[in-house]
């Protein structure tokens, strides 16, 4: 059953949102503690970065595309932690933690769990076993498993993260959920034609088990993310009136991913014509991830790509638009264009924008959080590191996830939907909403 919320009343006041820690921001949950929000930064050299994704992890070890180029969002790594004197530690409890997926971008040694104080990573998998062997190595991890499925059972793992293809990730947390375990997911949270019915089961496996579930949408901890959402839940914007977020990647299509044909990770895996706002959340965070509020309706257009993986019968979806263009309704009466490339030219990365009511007269914080020691920013201009310990705070402090189950939802089918307002030359349409 979908849901649609005929008043989205997402969007608190900001004096409201930061009354107190333990009231309205325990209920909506976006100040989130890490220390001192303008603690000072150490820095570590690029060798730290190999070294902390494995001993014998080395720079050159960061993924690359087809053409031997650092893949776009790891081009932007982030050595930048907080110094540990900063750094406060929480609890002594270390979450047992189980990571699948080590394909094109090995995302799961990416992010850190292995360096965090608060966890133990007890067991890895990956389909294919060289790749299950590198993810063991770089988490130094001694159990593995030649599926997620069959580690999903392991009765003395806590928390799963799901880093493998996207066409997966809704089944296999949805699972994960259904056998006790909080569930950290690679983006995005649902996927392909079925989405909107994976959604759903999605939402009530984390409603029924009651555990927590957070999509590590990486343009949540951008710098700027960070920033603007203190200073929008301090009140310094209003109402935010216009937002945009885009996500550019001229080729993005052509990289390699997993393909469920030959179980191998190739050419003509899941991102080969890959629909542009079937992976949205890299420019939807932007609106979503600062306000707390919500994209509520939709018109999009798409224009056809003359890449040949775009043409009639190159892909399996079907998708001709190598780029997609959005137009949102907010819940809090504003506009918000989203945008998805993998075609442009001379246009790259993932930035966002907001403008409220208000001047904006000076920052209220200029830097984010510390982050435990050997915990770098990582990837995705430094986000990655802030995910990983948003993620094990939340499951020790019982805390809402900076991307729990209903923003990931907001930030992923308003993506669906939009491609859906885009096959019917940018027809207004509702977004589901799902509000936990």
């Amino acid at each position: 059953m979908k849901r649609y919320s005929k008043n989205c009343n997402f969007v608190l006041k900001g004096t409201e949102r930061m009354a107190s820690e333990n009231s309205e921001v325990t209920r909506r949950n976006f100040l989130y503690t890490f220390g001192s929000a303008g603690a000072a930064a150490g820095m570590f050299s690029f060798a730290n970065q190999a070294q902390a994704l494995g001993a014998s992890a080395k720079v050159d070890d960061l993924p690359t595309d087809a053409d031997g180029n650092i893949i776009a969002g790891f081009d932007k790594q982030n050595t930048q932690t907080g110094k540990s004197d900063k750094w406060q530690p929480f609890s002594d409890r270390k979450v047992r933690v189980g990571i699948a997926g080590f394909g094109l971008c090995q995302f799961g040694a990416q992010f850190f769990f292995q360096n965090h104080p608060n966890v133990e990573v007890i067991a890895v998998s990956d389909l294919d076993t060289d790749r299950c062997a590198g993810l063991a190595k770089a988490t130094r991890c001694n159990i593995t498993y030649a599926s997620c499925e069959e580690m999903i059972k392991d009765k003395n793992i806590e928390a799963v993260f799901i880093a493998t293809d996207a066409p997966s990730h809704a089944r296999l947390a949805t699972m994960a959920l259904n056998h006790g375990k909080d569930v950290g997911s690679a983006v995005p949270a649902v996927f392909g034609f079925n989405a909107e019915e994976d959604a759903e089961k999605l939402f009530e496996a984390v409603k029924k088990s009651g555990k927590k579930y957070m999509m590590f949408e990486t343009s949540a901890f951008h710098g700027y993310t960070y920033v603007r959402r203190i200073q929008y839940q301090a009140g310094v914007f209003g109402k935010l009136i216009y937002s945009e977020g885009e996500y550019y990647h001229d080729n993005a299509s052509k990289l390699a991913g997993y393909n469920p044909k030959n179980g191998k990770v190739d050419a003509n895996g899941w991102r080969k014509g890959l629909v542009p706002m079937w992976y949205p959340t890299h420019s939807t965070a932007f609106y979503v991830s600062i306000s707390g509020g919500r994209l509520t309706d939709v018109s999009c257009l798409g224009m056809p790509s003359i890449y040949p993986e775009f043409q009639p019968g190159s892909n399996q979806y079907d998708n001709r638009f190598g780029t997609e263009v959005a137009l949102f309704k907010t819940s809090e009466g504003g506009m918000s264009r989203m945008a998805v490339s993998w075609d442009m030219k001379n246009a790259n990365g993932e930035k966002g924008r907001v403008y409220g009511q208000k001047s904006l007269k000076k920052n209220t914080v200029n830097k984010r959080p510390p982050l435990p020691p050997g915990v770098l920013g990582g990837g995705h201009e430094g986000s990655h590191g802030h995910l990983t310990n948003n993620f094990i705070e939340s499951i020790i402090l019982d805390k809402r996830p900076i991307v729990g189950i209903s923003e990931a939802l907001n930030m992923t089918l308003s993506g669906v939907i939009a491609h859906k307002s885009a096959l019917k030359d940018g027809q207004w349409m509702k977004v589901p909403q799902y509000d936990l």
